[in-house]
Order: structure tokens, then C-alpha cells, then sequence
């Protein structure tokens, strides 16, 4: 196989599973994997050289909060556009499914949290489906969301989970807000939160409590040959998949079997695992709708507690000073975060949840 240069794009299918596809995989796999991940490469370094913009043709109707557009298969960006605010129907599954997708995180943010848009200043949330042949990913370039269709073997279409929809436009609140280095930690911290706010856009959607959800990241993606269940599994990390063609679930759920790597950016996709071990903890632990305490403390956290450079401890250490800020030192909400913490190998100080907290930046309506 040709080197493949390694991309800083948020994508759905991480580079680990593609390369494993492009050594395990038929010809034909092998082909369409090669082809994803340089052409991921190449969407990097247009973003980098702002070469991705809306052409005038469209300008007439870029009028919209929510956009999708149709690549038609090939790789010019947006494409043309067939859906927004003001022509909502199509008979195209892909469309429809991004627009409602970028619809239901679009509403999650505003409804849950007051947020104005992926930047909190009302940006257009773009989609582009129909990208490249087979393309098999789905991403946030920094700029707007990129579908392909997937290959119909190992992969279904792009569009067909909510949860994943909200992991990718989440990349960029996260940018927006906190700015976290997209490698080591800090990287699997951005994955992390995007897991955290991306399963409940889904439960948001469907309406579920903590107990009802699947915990599945990506559910429905994975082609019907595959050994697997999803891309990811936060109750259980490292058991979402295992086939001979993809690979095993490498997500640890403890710091001890925390993956040191250059792969993956530094294992973002990988060590993810283990705050998405300790959230599903919480949540469960608490009970009720995910979004109303939990989510808002992570949400109150990434908007004003992060820095470029933090990593778990950090993470950790945040949300439990947080949660005693807002429902009191050594009560039930801070003591369920520190424990779910604590169970993940990354206990928070006794003494920290003794100690009166500073008030929490920012509007508290949220929480």
C-alpha cells in the first residue's frame, strides 16, 4: 500500500479501521480506503487554504440557517444546492437525512443551551452529500459537513445516524469555543465531547432518559457483513466491533490501558474511550434526561473552563468543581461526576469537593 500522509480532519471512521481495511480489505475495499483517505487529505489542505467556497450561483439562495448541497459525486465544494430552511422536502434519502440531522443538533443547541449555531453567531450549518464515489466517511472540515455514501459493503451511508451528524457538527463548537489541540489527550478530549453531546442529540431526537439509550456512536453505519454494532460503544468501550476486515474496537475504559500511539493523532479516536466510559457512568448514575444536568455542566465546562492544551485531569477536575458550583459541595450531582471519574482511573481530590468552588462564569440558565 502507498503512505498514507495522516489528516487532522474530524472524521467519523477513524484512519485506524480505513488502514486496517487497506490491508485486510478485497480490491476493491482496499481501493475505495486509499482513495477516502487521500482525498480526506486533500479536503485538510483545501480548509487550510480557504479554497472552499460558496459559489455565486448560489448565492441567490444561501439564505438559510440549515444547507445542503449535492456534490454529484464529485469533490468540488459545496456543490449545488437542493435543500434549506425554505425547501425542506427532497426525494434524495442522503438530503434529507443531513438536513434533518443538521436540523436536530441545530435545535438541540438552541433549545438545551440558548446556542446561536455551531459558532454561537448564527453561521449557516452547511452539508455536502453525495461526495466522491463511494467515498467512505463522513467529516467536518471546519467549515461545513462533507457525506459520502459508503461503499454499500462495509459501510452504509454517511447520513443515516443523528448521533454521528452531532459528533461532527460538535467538532465545531468545540473549535469555536475551547480550541483543543486535535492530538494526545486534548485530541481524545475533543472526541470525547463530541461522543458526549453527539448521543444526546440522539436521545434528544428520540426523546429518551439515560436507561433507554443505546450508548451506540454510529449505530447502523457498519455494512451488513460486518462483525459489529456501531463505531463506538461509550457503555462499553473497546467491544463496538470486531471483524477480521475492519479490525478489533481498540477503546480502553481505564487510564491503566490508556493507548500511547502516534497513530490517530495521538489515539484521539482511541483513549476517547475512557471519559466516554465516565459520562455514561454519570449519566446513568443520575439518571433522567442526559442534557438537563449532565449536559449542561460538560457544555458550561467546554464554554468556559477549557484551554487548547488540557487533557483528562483537567476535563475531570472541571466538571466536578463545576457540578458543586451549580448543585452544591458533596451532593448527589458531585458526587455521582467524581465517583464515575474515580471508576475510570482518574480520581478527583477529596478536598476539592470540600472546598467552595468559584462561581461559574456566564449566564446560569442553561443548567
Amino acid at each position: 500500500m502507498r503512505h498514507i500522509h495522516h489528516s487532522p480532519s474530524c472524521t467519523a471512521i477513524p484512519d485506524h479501521i480505513l488502514r486496517h481495511v487497506a490491508a485486510h480489505g478485497d480490491e476493491a475495499s482496499r481501493a475505495n480506503v486509499e482513495a477516502t483517505l487521500h482525498q480526506t487529505v486533500q479536503i485538510a489542505r483545501d480548509r487550510a487554504e480557504a479554497r472552499v467556497e460558496i459559489p455565486n450561483g448560489a448565492a441567490a439562495m444561501a439564505t438559510s440557517r440549515r444547507e445542503v448541497y449535492d456534490a454529484h459525486h464529485g469533490r468540488a465544494l459545496p456543490g449545488k444546492l437542493v435543500m434549506n430552511d425554505q425547501n425542506t422536502t427532497s426525494n434524495d434519502v442522503e438530503a434529507m437525512e443531513a438536513f434533518q440531522g443538521a436540523v436536530a443538533t441545530d435545535d438541540f443547541f438552541t433549545r438545551v443551551f440558548g446556542r446561536n449555531s455551531i459558532d454561537d453567531k448564527g453561521m449557516t450549518i452547511r452539508s455536502t452529500v453525495h461526495y466522491g464515489t463511494k467515498f467512505d466517511n463522513a467529516m467536518w472540515d471546519g467549515k461545513q459537513m462533507i457525506y459520502g455514501d459508503g461503499d454499500g459493503k462495509l459501510f452504509n451511508r454517511f447520513t443515516a445516524a443523528v448521533d454521528v451528524i452531532g459528533h461532527e457538527l460538535t467538532h465545531g463548537v468545540t473549535q469555536n469555543e475551547a480550541a483543543l489541540e486535535y492530538s494526545g489527550q486534548s485530541g481524545a478530549l475533543n472526541e470525547h465531547i463530541s461522543d458526549a453531546f453527539g448521543i444526546m442529540v440522539k436521545q434528544h431526537a428520540l426523546g429518551q432518559i439515560a436507561s433507554q439509550s443505546d450508548w451506540l456512536i454510529g449505530a447502523g453505519l457498519l455494512g451488513p457483513s460486518v462483525r459489529g454494532k456501531a463505531i463506538r460503544s461509550m457503555k462499553a468501550p473497546g467491544t463496538a466491533y470486531n471483524d477480521p476486515v475492519l479490525g478489533r474496537d481498540p477503546q480502553p475504559a481505564h487510564m491503566r490501558n490508556y493507548v500511547n500511539t502516534v497513530d490517530d493523532n495521538g489515539g484521539v479516536h482511541i483513549n476517547s474511550g475512557i471519559p466516554n466510559r465516565a459520562f455514561y457512568l454519570a449519566a446513568t448514575e443520575l439518571g433522567g434526561f442526559v442534557w438537563i444536568v449532565l449536559g449542561g455542566l460538560w457544555y458550561r465546562v467546554l464554554k468556559y473552563m477549557l484551554f487548547p492544551h488540557a487533557g483528562f485531569q483537567d476535563f475531570a477536575t472541571a466538571t466536578v468543581s463545576a457540578a458543586g458550583a451549580k448543585y452544591g459541595l458533596g451532593g448527589t450531582v458531585q458526587t455521582a461526576i467524581a465517583y464515575a471519574w474515580s471508576q475510570v482511573g482518574l480520581p478527583v481530590p477529596a478536598l476539592l469537593m470540600r472546598q467552595a468552588p468559584p462561581p461559574l462564569p456566564g449566564p446560569q440558565q442553561f443548567l
